[in-house]
């Protein structure tokens, strides 16, 4: 969607229409039996839609494009920047403290009951009325989906849209208005070594932040979509099967896979974390957690089980990409 703004007040030209007289300082002025009749005053009118202008264009270059139409046009608009918008305090600008207070309302607990069993996964809220990102492998198959806000409020859930090529979901809280929705940032920009934030709901424990850098960029990252065989993978407490370089971790992912371009953090993510923010300093979501790597073994009872430091993300520029196709109510 576009938006266009329209100056009103342009400059009004009070002589538009009459004959101009040439400027010269040596003109005669004109006589004394002919004054020159009052003009209204609007040329103030001018520059003071000037500066209105100039006021938008400011806040487009400082990257608050996006977020300046969302409170002018609705609550329905994702609110995204192309550059890095501060959503975190300046007093607590680059904290991980900071990003986890200004972005935690915006992250969800997921719990979907499928033929398949149950399951527990995050998500990202990027409309106050409701809609939510998450992994399709999260909700794939379900015929029922809680969804619990950081505050503790319960709602359902029906499925909008899904990609299972690119492992995306777009999900819709029912009867749901006033949530804080969260700002998309431009993963196009993420270097190695910056430092990020994980937000999710890890073996079910709602709000977890940890913390840590990109690892890597672009990784081709290989999950299932075929519902059953991710589900099951799920159930066991490995963590969402995945491959990569030709060998497969977390369990067998299948015949049918898809694959997709990654971010790589070393932030600590388990099993429940699939469909969580990854976060950059400044509070914008850089990517959707999709998978990691935890060593074979029962996390309940293999002190080797768990997060290793190995962590995958869906860039989301992809996400942003994908989101009319979500919202159309997509379900390949």
């Amino acid at each position: 969607m576009t938006e266009s703004f329209h100056r009103s007040g342009e400059y009004e030209n009070p002589y538009e229409g009459q004959q101009q007289a040439p400027v010269n300082p040596e003109w005669p002025p004109p006589p004394a039996h002919a004054p020159a009749a009052p003009q209204p005053k609007k040329r103030n009118r001018g520059p003071v839609a000037l500066i209105a202008a100039v006021a938008i264009v400011a806040a487009a270059i400082g990257g608050g494009t996006a977020y300046g139409i969302q409170e002018l046009t609705g609550n329905d608009t994702v609110a995204s920047s192309s550059t890095s918008t501060n959503v975190v305090p300046s007093s607590q600008k680059g904290t991980v403290a900071g990003v986890a207070k200004a972005v935690s309302p915006s992250i969800v607990e997921i719990n979907a009951d499928s033929n398949a069993g149950s399951s527990t996964g995050s998500g990202v809220i990027i409309t106050s009325d409701g809609e939510i990102v998450t992994n399709n492998h999260v909700i794939s198959g379900a015929s029922r989906i809680k969804v619990t806000t950081s505050d503790g409020t319960s709602y359902t859930a029906k499925v909008v849209g899904t990609d299972s090529k690119k492992d995306l979901a777009l999900i819709k809280l029912e009867n749901a208005s006033g949530l804080k929705a969260a700002t998309l940032g431009d993963s196009s920009g993420v270097q190695v070594g910056d430092q990020v934030v994980a937000i999710g709901s890890p073996e079910g424990l709602s709000g977890t932040v940890t913390s840590g850098i990109i690892s890597a960029l672009d990784r081709d990252v290989t999950v299932p979509t075929d519902e059953d065989q991710g589900q099951q993978q799920y159930q066991q407490g490995d963590g969402w099967p995945f491959e990569f370089g030709g060998r497969q971790f977390n369990g067998d992912t299948g015949s049918d896979t898809t694959t997709y371009k990654a971010l790589q953090t070393d932030a600590s993510l388990n099993p429940g974390n699939s469909g969580g923010a990854l976060i950059d300093m400044n509070g914008n979501i850089i990517g959707i957690n999709s998978a990691m790597y935890s060593p074979t073994g029962s996390a309940s009872s293999s002190s080797d089980a768990g997060s290793v430091g190995l962590g995958f993300a869906i860039p989301i520029n992809t996400v942003k990409a994908d989101l009319a196709k979500l919202r159309a109510g997509a379900t390949d």
